[in-house]
């Protein structure tokens, strides 16, 4: 094992010379208008599905080639006394994105752990440690140092190295470098310079790989990392204006060849990951059971139980025993709700009905699937620093235009004092977030998933589960209608064939008929109030709507906040009917009651729901936005029913959301 004890310094023969142009493409003027149109986001959110197949789920493609790059920089290679060498920036100056990248010689990454420390100069936030490329921002020139140590495959090695960051300069700043596998998504973004666009940003390449790049918003280029025979380093340039003067930065992606994929679970690319605890007992079957390539076919129980069906498992131990994350970060900020922000333990209890928890850069949106009994977490809900931020894939959660031809749409959002109970974080800006920012957005996700998981695997029945896989315990549960949602049907069950119907258009593709697209919001306010339903979502399946039952009742029980919804037109949003705190409603008490009884055993029901604020009235005629100020100053007054004036001043307009974060897994063949 060698060390590199000095300052490696560069060796300009080892740098690239490569071949250059360069393709432009001019930022829109108009862009940052976009910032204050409201647009509507159709949403859900998906367990399993039998109608999947019939669902276009993929990401239009709008990539195009790009030429290579007249002039650039490049990468040098330092080598060592072993087989561990390193690829670095020529320069590196104070306030930019920097990159490391460690390889060993004559070998792919694959099958290695990668770990990297930091060993001088002023500290840096890491969040690529585990990677072989390690992307971080210099805060202050000065010398710093790292090591990282490779092992895996009969191979342990360690060096370090050094590198010395200038004074800033004028440049631009791309975030950030980073580590992708073969035929994974790869975003990429050009950071504001005071808070201001940069004009006529030009991309270009210099490698000796080709690559398409989705322009669509040139501040943000999307595209799909290239099949390689090995590992490849992808260098890409920007250059835009500014003030009158041009600036540019060069920009890293190491594509890393995987094995074949062979998974008819996971039939496209996903990113590496592993296990957040290693010395966990699952360590090795958890990644390999619920988020692979290789997954032939679904593990056993007994290779991956259930959390809960493992002895004295009511714990965040064993819960983070089972957490499979693509970055440290991502499981030392979930680590961090779990100990901070679930005072009562509710998580803790909902995930024993889960096998893991996989929170991913490549993961968009969340979801639970009872194929491998995992909940699956996007981390956009998660990040507290931006350059925590940077390493999640930025790729778009495409929705399809379900619904378009409808004269209605049915909002909600969650509100606390009048205001939205979280806030918009816009990714053009370098924000930071706290743990109270996180958890309003982060524990209605939670509680959402969490419920599809408890509807199909509830505590009471751990012990009853024969395998040999989930699976089979699944369909013969369905076989006897024995899932919460089965049972809700019996206790209340939604009976609105125009709701379905239009829940079948906005939320499952359906193609809208004539009546439907003639339907306006005062005909879907008299279909929907005539049933028991929280929200529109509910339509779209038995199982949804035990979810939106017990999503909503838990967020108004622990954490004050209530959610909104309503029918309003397609264009100015004008309200027909709306409503704060619907699942305090009478006629909701027996079905929300069951679901939570069955689900959350601990917590009484009705008692529960009969605390709750009373529903208030939205102010028909006013917009959506300018409905947000309808509670009384005294919110958990249970004496005003009746609508109350909106606020005068003027309201936050926030993108609409309809329905729930949605993505349809297919259920596997008996």
């Amino acid at each position: 094992m060698k060390t590199l004890s000095h300052n490696a310094m560069f060796d300009k023969s080892n740098l690239n010379k490569l071949a250059c142009k360069k393709q432009q493409y001019r930022a829109p003027k108009y862009a940052i208008l976009n910032l204050v149109v409201a647009s509507v986001i159709l949403s859900g959110c998906g367990g399993s599905s039998d109608s999947s197949d019939n669902i276009d789920q993929s990401t239009p493609d709008n990539s195009l080639p790009i030429n290579t790059c007249e002039t650039s920089s490049g990468l040098t290679q330092i080598n060592t006394s072993s087989a561990l060498s390193f690829n670095v920036e020529q320069a590196y100056s104070a306030g930019q994105s920097a990159v490391i990248i460690a390889s060993v010689n004559n070998s792919n990454s694959a099958g290695l752990t990668y770990q990297w420390q930091q060993t001088s100069g002023p500290a840096i936030s890491l969040v690529s440690q585990n990677s072989p490329v390690l992307s971080f921002i210099i805060p202050e020139s000065g010398e710093y140092g790292f090591s990282v140590n490779v092992s895996g495959a009969q191979t342990n090695l360690s060096e370090t190295i050094s590198i010395t960051a200038n004074e800033t300069t004028n440049q631009l700043n791309i975030n950030s470098d980073h580590q992708v596998v073969q035929g994974n998504g790869v975003s990429l973004r050009v950071e504001r310079i005071n808070n201001q666009l940069v004009d006529d940003i030009e991309w270009c390449y210099f490698s000796n790989q080709a690559v398409e790049l989705d322009l669509t918003n040139p501040e943000r280029p999307l595209f799909t990392a290239p099949a390689v025979s090995a590992d490849s380093i992808i260098g890409l340039k920007a250059t835009g204006q500014f003030a009158g003067e041009t600036f540019s930065d060069e920009v890293f992606v190491m594509v890393t060849a995987e094995s074949s994929i062979t998974s008819p679970y996971f039939d496209q690319a996903v990113a590496r990951t592993y296990s957040y605890n290693q010395t966990s007992i699952y360590a090795e079957n958890a990644s390999d059971c619920v988020y692979s390539n290789q997954l032939n076919q679904t593990c056993n129980i007994a290779d991956l139980p259930l959390i809960g069906q493992v002895a004295n498992s009511e714990n965040i131990n064993s819960v983070m025993d089972r957490v499979v994350v693509s970055h440290d970060w991502m499981g030392e900020n979930f680590e961090t709700f779990l100990t901070q922000a679930d005072p009562n333990s509710d998580f803790i209890k909902l995930l024993q009905s889960v096998t893991a928890v996989v929170i991913s850069s490549d993961i968009r949106p969340s979801f639970y699937w009872v194929a491998t009994g995992a909940i699956y977490l996007d981390p956009e809900y998660l990040w507290f620093t931006p350059e925590q931020r940077d390493s999640i894939n930025e790729a778009p959660d495409y929705r399809s235009d379900f619904g378009n031809d409808l004269q209605f749409i049915m909002p909600w959002r969650y509100v606390k004092d009048n205001d939205y109970a979280y806030s918009s974080y816009d990714r053009t800006q370098r924000q930071t977030r706290t743990l109270a920012d996180i958890t309003p957005s982060l524990a209605s996700l939670l509680y959402h998933e969490l419920a599809h998981a408890n509807d199909f695997f509830p505590r009471s029945i751990h012990s009853t589960l024969t395998g040999p896989t989930l699976i089979d315990d699944f369909y013969r549960r369905t076989d006897n209608n024995a899932l919460i949602s089965d049972q809700l049907q019996n206790v209340d069950p939604l009976t609105s064939s125009e709701m379905f119907g239009l829940a079948g258009v906005s939320f499952l593709g359906d193609t809208a008929n004539n009546t439907q697209k003639a339907y306006l919001p005062g005909d879907v306010t008299s279909f929907f109030l005539t049933d028991h339903a929280n929200d529109y979502y509910a339509y779209s399946s038995t199982r949804e709507d035990a979810a939106m039952l017990f999503e909503e009742s838990f967020m108004s029980h622990r954490y004050q906040i209530q959610r909104d919804v309503a029918v309003t037109d397609t264009t100015e949003y004008i309200v027909d009917w709306g409503q704060r705190g619907r699942i305090g409603s009478a006629e909701l008490l027996d079905r929300a009651a069951f679901v939570i009884d069955e689900i959350m055993p601990e917590v009484d029901g009705k008692t529960l729901l009969n605390a709750l604020p009373e529903p208030i009235n939205m102010t028909a005629g006013l917009d959506w936005f300018e409905n947000i100020g309808i509670s009384p100053s005294n919110t958990q007054s249970k004496s005003i029913m009746s609508s109350i004036s909106a606020m005068g001043t003027e309201a936050e307009k926030r993108p609409l959301q309809v329905g729930r974060e949605h993505k349809e897994m297919p259920l596997p063949k008996r």
